[in-house]
């Protein structure tokens, strides 16, 4: 069983996330019992089969919006986000706009390409899972969450900036 990092602690992870292999059609794709992750591409086809499911998760790929599971949040225990590569940062925004704009509460997964350099940034936005790449040390990636000890701008995490939360000489406050 694989490790994830929830909650800023290594945990074992009891979810499978499905991938589509190339040429798969999504309405063809059985999906297994238990904690399963699907794509985004086989909920809107499998919607009416699938939304009883306690177990079910949705995963995001970066070219997907947010806002195309709006009014449908609450079927999922989990959404994940991928990031096909560590250079792609649409992911980053997709989380702040399920968290903020949404009001997406449940945990919310980064899945893909994920390093311990972008776990602080992505907490920050909203993340509170990070499946690391298989290749890196998860003990060594946790610590990538405590990095920095203060933030300049505000974001999910923080919602005021360092300038509305810093007393100054001589400035009133």
């Amino acid at each position: 069983m694989r490790n994830i990092i929830k909650n800023r602690t290594v945990v074992a992870d009891d979810w499978t996330v499905l991938r589509l292999a190339e040429g798969d059609a999504p309405e063809a794709i059985a999906v297994p019992a238990g904690k399963v992750i699907v794509p985004l591409a086989v909920w809107k086809v499998q919607r009416e089969k699938l939304q009883g499911r306690a177990d079910l998760g949705i995963w995001l790929a970066s070219s997907e919006r947010a806002e195309e599971l709006k009014g449908e949040l609450d079927h999922f225990k989990l959404i994940a986000v991928d990031f096909p590569k560590f250079m792609d940062g649409r992911g980053y925004s997709t989380a702040y706009n399920l968290r903020v704009r949404l009001g997406y509460a449940g945990e919310l997964r980064a899945i893909g390409d994920v390093l311990r350099d972008q776990l602080f940034y992505m907490q920050r936005v909203g993340f509170d899972a990070f499946a690391v790449r298989e290749d890196k040390d998860i003990h060594d990636a946790v610590k990538g969450l405590t990095d920095f000890s203060e933030t300049y701008q505000n974001s999910w995490d923080q919602k005021n900036p360092l300038f509305r939360r810093a007393k100054r000489a001589g400035v009133p406050a």
